[in-house]
């Protein structure tokens, strides 16, 4: 009977390999039959990883869209449609794992500081069987190090470094592994990061057509605007309660301050490549707290794993929504609607503060046989609750009280709303040895979801109601169903607030519904260095709420995965790869509706065919490897604006009345993207190279290493209206180098990123519709306002530390 261990070994020393825990139990990666790639506790800090988007630069199927710190999706293998991370909209493809918990939010994932992790896992392709609900298209798992009773050590390190264009930023990290006795032991791990800012906030003014007022941000100019800290600490005990029972608690938080915009401004005030003109204050607090229990050990011949946690996080967020004021007022009249208690125009300017409360809940129960067995079997049980609180005040300053949302200073907009998720499954996968060669296995996984969102959105009774069409149709009258007008809209008298801090209550919706998702695998083992396999897996997203009343609940989406993979070695070199297909139906499509509100459909049909490739070459001092994917996804059915539930792809169907912008005006129902289209957010090609040569310097190791990330040009939208505002996400090609010496106690390296300085673009956006905040004309001279999120300039970076 072997004694559990605590530590986990990233990578061994003279032979590379690395120990991954991607189906539930420690294997070798080279002898599991997926798709993954691993990074190591050693390889991570090499790579200067700091950050979520530092490590997906080295994932060859992972893309990364993101608006600033803490605010990120990921996307696996092109499995992406724009989803626009609101609030109220669809959960993530992609589930994200610290150790045993699921951490993914709506939001994103938590955008932890990587330090003392021993490994990043990224499992491509549905890992519906194991990991369920948002792991559709893959899943990330952060692995930390755990604490070891072998002995009293730790690391503390320093890094200075300066970015282009803007400040200095500096890092400060330490760990101490001590045990407590010969079956106990305790890690502490602590971090400060402060990243330099190096977007410009720069002069601008501009005046509102109704009111003639103008505004500047004269209060507001800064250089090296965006400015960001990080600190947070983790407590991490393990106990060996017997040769057979182990127990692992840990805590861990963080929090994390920005300042300013993340993203350029492109407009007729400002083309630079990291200016933009901000009218109100930008910044961001993201503050998270997690506990997890793992109880590991033997009921008899069988390991039985239990483990749960608990996680709250609190975002309190400030945002500049000028643009949506300045626009709407510009092309359509809507300052006119902005007045004070005595009548009086007042400024349209808009401006936006949130505070987002997340609590999540997991525990999960499973149980495998002996790994040793020629037929094996894991199973158990999960359960999830995640609850969101949103609040989103939207301000206009010094309107009048009848046009205020009741229980605001000033709001025009309020929303006020509870969302929960819950998520419960039972799983098993067995796998039978054939021979000694090849093992089948099956697994399956039953789920049932039950989501529900309850509370307020929307304006006071004063601006809801009746009133003429801004769009300057005559005759017509806007029936606005959203805010305090619409709280008695579907049951007679208005009613009361169900959410704390809300003036009543106009949604209260659930759904729910249950399935099962499969897999099935064939693995080949030619050799103790070679194997090869194939895969057929389902993976599937929950479905969740329209907010807007008029709309249904969205149901689940599904990903069917077939796949052809191989693993191999010889001798000094190692060479993975797969081919794949993915079909994705009944897609979760969202955009931007009537009011700016998000609206999601089940309308889509796409298919993904790729490979993924990646090569490892070790002879002495000298390393190489190198990972490519390239993906071909598009959609396979018409994206109409109106998708009749008898015929979701027929866009010739006109939209009915109840559903129009107008009641009284009529729309035709529109092909928002055709057959044939790709799908946005990813590149069709994304590749890494990193070379390291490692050589003596006196009684010192040196070492010189290249890196070089390239992401192909990528669509900023599916639909194509919207595509030809934004355009597209050109190509990026970034080189990292370092030089550094270490021996037995001391590390001192320096270091470069995005040496060349290149501009690359994540994301793009405007502050509202795109054919208003966009501007693609219309009769106007204004021009559109877009925001790209970009790659960070150039760092070049001095890191020292020391081992005790």
């Amino acid at each position: 009977m072997s004694v559990p261990a605590f530590a986990q070994d990233a990578a061994d020393a003279d032979n590379d390999e690395i120990v991954v825990t991607a189906q539930k139990r420690e294997q070798n990666l080279q002898d599991v039959p997926v798709a993954i790639t691993a990074i190591g506790t050693e390889k991570l800090d090499q790579l200067q990883v700091n950050e979520f988007a530092d490590v997906v630069k080295f994932l060859p199927s992972v893309t990364i869209q993101q608006g600033g710190p803490g605010f990120a999706q990921v996307y696996f293998r092109g499995v992406a449609s724009g989803e626009n991370a609101n609030h109220s909209a669809s959960l993530p493809t992609v589930g994200t794992y610290l150790d045993e918990m699921p951490i993914t939010t709506i939001q994103g994932a938590l955008d932890i500081h990587a330090y003392d992790l021993a490994r990043v896992e990224a499992l491509a392709g549905p890992q519906g069987t194991l990991y369920g609900a948002s792991s559709m298209a893959g899943t990330l798992k952060l692995v930390t190090n755990a604490p070891d009773t072998s002995g009293f050590y730790g690391n503390a390190g320093v890094e200075i470094n300066n970015v282009a264009h803007g400040d200095f930023g500096s890092v400060f990290e330490g760990f101490i592994n001590a045990p407590l006795s010969d079956r106990a032991a305790l890690r502490l791990v602590g971090w400060y990061r402060d990243d330099g800012g190096y977007i410009d906030n720069i002069p601008g003014s501009r005046t509102y057509a109704t009111s003639g007022i103008t505004q500047n941000n004269a209060a507001l100019v800064e250089k090296n605007y965006n400015d960001a800290e990080t600190y947070g600490a983790r407590l991490a005990l393990g106990i060996e309660l017997n040769d057979s029972w182990t127990i692992k608690p840990t805590l861990m938080g963080q929090i994390q301050n920005t300042e300013g915009s993340y993203a350029r401004e492109r407009s007729g005030q400002n083309s630079g490549n990291y200016q933009t003109v901000q009218y109100n204050p930008e910044s961001s607090r993201d503050k998270w707290m997690q506990a997890a229990m793992t109880i590991e050990g033997k009921l008899g011949s069988w390991d039985m794993t239990l483990t749960g946690g608990h996680l709250r996080r609190k975002t309190n967020t400030e945002s500049d929504y000028s643009d949506y004021g300045y626009f709407y007022d510009a092309l359509s009249g809507y300052g006119a609607y902005f007045y004070d208690n005595a009548g009086d125009y007042v400024s349209a300017n808009q401006y936006i503060q949130g505070i987002d409360r997340y609590r999540k809940s997991f525990g999960e129960f499973r149980i495998s046989s002996p790994q040793d067995a020629s037929l094996r079997f894991i199973g158990g049980l999960f359960w999830q609750r995640q609850s969101h609180n949103i609040e989103q005040n939207y301000i206009i300053d010094d309107i009048a009280d009848s046009i205020t949302v009741p229980g605001t200073d000033s709001n025009i907009w309020l929303t006020k709303q509870q969302r929960t998720d819950r998520d419960y499954a039972a799983f098993g996968e067995a796998s039978f040895d054939v021979t000694d060669k090849l093992t089948l296995t099956g697994g399956a996984r039953l789920y049932k979801y039950n989501n529900s969102l309850v509370g307020f959105f929307g304006y006071s009774d004063g601006y809801s109601g009746d009133k003429v069409d801004p769009m300057g149709v005559p005759g017509v009258i806007v029936k606005d169903g959203t805010g305090v007008a619409g709280c008695g809209i579907l049951s007679g008298p208005t009613r009361p607030a169900v959410v704390d801090g809300s003036p009543c209550t106009n949604v209260d919706k659930s759904t729910k519904d249950s399935g099962v998702t499969f897999k099935s695998n064939a693995t080949y083992k030619i050799n103790e260095d070679a194997l090869v396999y194939a895969t057929w897996s389902r993976g599937f997203r929950p479905g969740g709420i329209n907010r807007r009343g008029t709309l249904p609940p969205y149901g689940a989406d599904e990903l069917d995965n077939y796949e052809l993979g191989w693993k191999t070695n010889f001798g000094a070199f190692r060479f993975n790869g797969a081919v794949f297909q993915e079909d994705w139906n009944n897609i979760q499509l969202s955009f931007l509706g009537a009011n700016g509100l998000t609206e999601i459909r089940n309308a889509g049909i796409a298919r993904i065919r790729g490979v993924e490739m990646d090569v490892g070459y070790r002879q002495g001092g000298f390393t190489l490897n190198a990972g490519f994917s390239y993906l071909d996804a598009k959609i396979r059915r018409d994206f109409c604006e109106y998708a009749d539930p008898a015929s979701p792809y027929d866009c010739t169907i006109p939209i009915p009345d109840s559903l129009t912008d107008r009641d009284l005006l009529p729309q035709a129902n529109s092909t928002l993207a055709s057959s044939g289209t790709r799908l946005p957010v990813t590149p069709k090609f994304k590749a890494n190279a990193v070379a390291r040569y490692e050589f003596p310097v006196g009684s010192w190791n040196g070492h010189f290493q290249l890196a070089a990330n390239h992401t192909g040009s990528r669509r900023s939208d599916l639909r194509d209206f919207q595509y030809g505002i934004k355009g597209k996400l050109q190509s990026y090609t970034t080189v990292d180098l370092s030089f550094g010496v270490k021996n037995d106690q001391w590390n001192i390296e320096a270091f470069t990123t995005n040496l060349f300085n290149e501009v690359g673009v994540v994301n793009t956006g405007v502050s509202c519709r795109e054919d208003i905040c966009g501007d693609p004309g219309g009769g106007t001279a204004l021009g559109g306002t877009f925001y790209d999120t970009l790659i960070k300039p150039r760092i070049i970076g001095l890191k020292f530390s020391r081992d005790f």
